[in-house]
């Protein structure tokens, strides 16, 4: 969504954004419908989370650092 658009200037700043008509009709069912924007947004929520560059640990370690199990 939204690969595909310009940009109008206007005295050097960004004024207008101008993109296929397909895509700006995207836009709006995924606006006026509030399940496929709660759905949008999860899956947006889920791409971020996916970025996330956070240290794992496997079962045996949090056993150790517990000091519980085997």
């Amino acid at each position: 969504m939204l690969e595909n658009y310009q940009i109008i200037n206007e005295k050097g700043k960004p004024r207008f954004a101008v993109l296929d008509f397909k895509e700006f009709k995207k836009i709006q069912d995924l606006l006026t419908d509030s399940d496929k924007l709660e759905d949008f947004l999860d899956y947006m929520h889920i791409q971020k989370v996916k970025k996330k560059k956070e240290k794992t640990y496997t079962l045996e370690e949090v056993k150790k650092e517990l000091k519980i199990g085997n």
